[in-house]
């Protein structure tokens, strides 16, 4: 646990990447070159092949609700959910704009980048194509 003194070490590499993307509204994801898989969490090599030539590409944001659940707090609920993207990588989010009773496993959603005080996150809307 941190105390307030202390500060988060600065990201490096491939967070470091994604995160400052993010941060500009752009959600991207890397890409191996030998391969050809996409992958997710960003990494320095590819978690298929081994590769270290991967490219960071802008994937379609579609995706579909793999598993949800509701996390109840008192300023609010929201969901947590494991999104299957089009492209193939399974990842954690939140599904926003509809009530957290309404997310269902199936659902097609999109990815859109929230700017937040805390910085920007990736989160997804009910639309698009069902992947």
């Amino acid at each position: 646990m941190q105390t307030e003194t202390e500060t988060a070490a600065p990201l490096a590499g491939a967070d470091a990447h994604y995160f400052g993307r993010l941060a500009q509204g752009i959600f991207e994801i890397p890409r191996c070159d030998s391969c050809a898989r996409h992958h997710f969490y960003p990494r320095v090599c590819c978690p298929y092949c081994g590769s270290q030539a991967l490219a960071w590409v802008a994937p379609s944001g579609r995706g579909s609700v793999y598993s949800t659940t509701i996390v109840r707090k008192p300023e609010g609920d929201y969901t947590v959910c494991l999104v299957d993207l089009e492209e193939g990588p399974r990842l954690m989010s939140r599904v926003v704009g509809i009530p957290v009773e309404e997310v269902r496993i199936g659902m097609a959603v999109q990815a859109r980048v929230e700017q937040t005080p805390e910085g920007a996150l990736l989160v997804f809307v009910p639309g698009g194509e069902a992947a």
